[in-house]
């Protein structure tokens, strides 16, 4: 089975190979600081979705920092000058402040000659006109992906992960950043509590079949943490997770509903080690993407 991955894609844009570097604005989000709720979304750890994001410091330190994390990936052949990197601001919700507080910061971003586009996690309804706006300036210098925490359709699994907002939010946010050019990248959870696989293929369905067509997609498996909501619910409630077998047959359903001109961004994604719950096995990356490749191949 085949699909636009994001290499593929990152290698016939740039031309080169170009890696995320992950930053922080230092934003907290709606669900956290009492304007929607507490303690965020029940799947939600205490890093926000970016354990492996730099701390909130000044941004250019950030970048150096943060570049030397992953200097190593690069083939040893690539002159540093020549290195090329997606400025990834993850943890929270990265629109969730006034726009003069958060130009600057994504304006010495986009500036730095070695960061070839911006990516800014956040929230649908956290994207009023202005912000918008500003966004829009920027895409005029280099690429803004904005990434849409979504998780699913379903408004009472919505209402369960406590995520605040109403899919008319969405659906609305999407349609202004189409409409201002920018680039869309959807995060789907597979494996929240109570839906079903065809509810969670209802959810990529959904998102197939969006005007204009999705640019981008996140398919993230459920990992269940230490110090949140989720993770306290299936100690004393258990309820199934997949198993690696299960996952992969999950995936390659969802990946016959994506339209070709859409980019997988992600198959699965990392949890931390020290904080998982279950499943176990989702530690072990290299195991993980070895078998879902291999699974892929042959159906």
């Amino acid at each position: 089975m085949t699909y636009y991955s994001l290499s593929d894609y990152l290698k016939k844009t740039f031309g080169t190979k170009v890696y995320k570097i992950s930053l922080s604005t230092g934003c907290t989000c709606p669900t956290r600081d009492g304007t929607k709720g507490f303690g965020g979304c029940t799947f939600c750890s205490a890093g926000g979705s970016g354990d492996f994001a730099a701390a909130p410091e000044d941004i250019s330190i950030q970048i150096q920092k943060a570049k030397l994390r992953v200097d190593a990936k690069f083939p040893k052949k690539t002159p540093v000058q020549e290195r090329k990197y997606i400025a990834y601001f993850q943890s929270f919700t990265n629109t969730y402040a006034p726009v003069n507080v958060l130009k600057p910061m994504f304006m010495k971003a986009i500036l730095q000659p070695e960061i070839a586009a911006l990516s800014i996690g956040t929230r649908p309804d956290c994207l009023p006109d202005e912000m918008i706006d500003m966004l829009s300036e920027l895409n005029k210098i280099k690429p803004v992906w904005i990434e849409l925490g979504l998780q699913t359709v379903h408004e009472d699994t919505a209402r369960s992960i406590r995520r605040g907002y109403e899919l008319s939010a969405f659906e609305s946010a999407y349609s202004k950043l189409k409409t201002q050019g920018l680039t869309v990248i959807v995060h789907v959870i597979l494996g929240l509590p109570g839906e079903t696989h065809d509810d969670m293929l209802e959810t990529v369905r959904y998102l197939s079949r969006l005007v204009p067509v999705l640019d981008g997609i996140k398919l993230q498996m459920l990992h269940i943490l230490e110090g949140t909501a989720l993770g306290e619910e299936y100690k004393l409630h258990p309820f199934h997770v997949f198993s690696l077998e299960e996952y992969c047959s999950l995936i390659a359903d969802c990946l016959k509903l994506i339209p070709a001109q859409t980019v997988v961004h992600r198959l699965t994604g990392d949890g931390p080690k020290r904080l998982l719950i279950a499943p176990l096995w989702s530690g072990n990356k290299k195991l993980v993407l070895n078998t879902l490749h291999s699974y892929l191949r042959q159906v």
